[in-house]
């Protein structure tokens, strides 16, 4: 019983880091926030059997969780504004962005 907090809180660490391992924001944002609420959900649980269980779903979530990351960096995407990446091609001296639309250029 005195090991399961240490494992818990193993559990939670390699959650929240194979979590940042996704290629895509959207699926990094969204597996660090279900792993932290999940935690969250069940942080008064204080029967063993109970936490016993949860354990075990969670490892199988980590599995899971390594499998879709390794998926996904197969797929390398432009990083999107909100994670700091540009948009469009870099022309010019001044480092100015042209985008292309559907129509030609602007």
């Amino acid at each position: 019983m005195s090991s399961s907090p240490v494992k818990v809180r193993s559990l939670y660490r390699k959650l929240l880091r194979q979590g940042n391992q996704f290629a895509a924001y959207n699926f990094r944002e969204y597996a660090v926030r279900r792993t932290k609420d999940a935690f969250r959900q069940h942080v008064a649980e204080s029967d063993s059997s109970k936490i016993q269980e949860l354990l075990s779903r969670g490892n199988t979530e980590l599995q899971m969780l390594k499998r879709q990351t390794v998926v996904s960096q197969f797929f390398q995407l432009d990083k999107l504004v909100v994670e700091g990446g540009k948009t469009g091609k870099q022309t010019g001296n001044k480092g100015d962005i042209v985008r292309q639309t559907e129509h030609g250029w602007d």
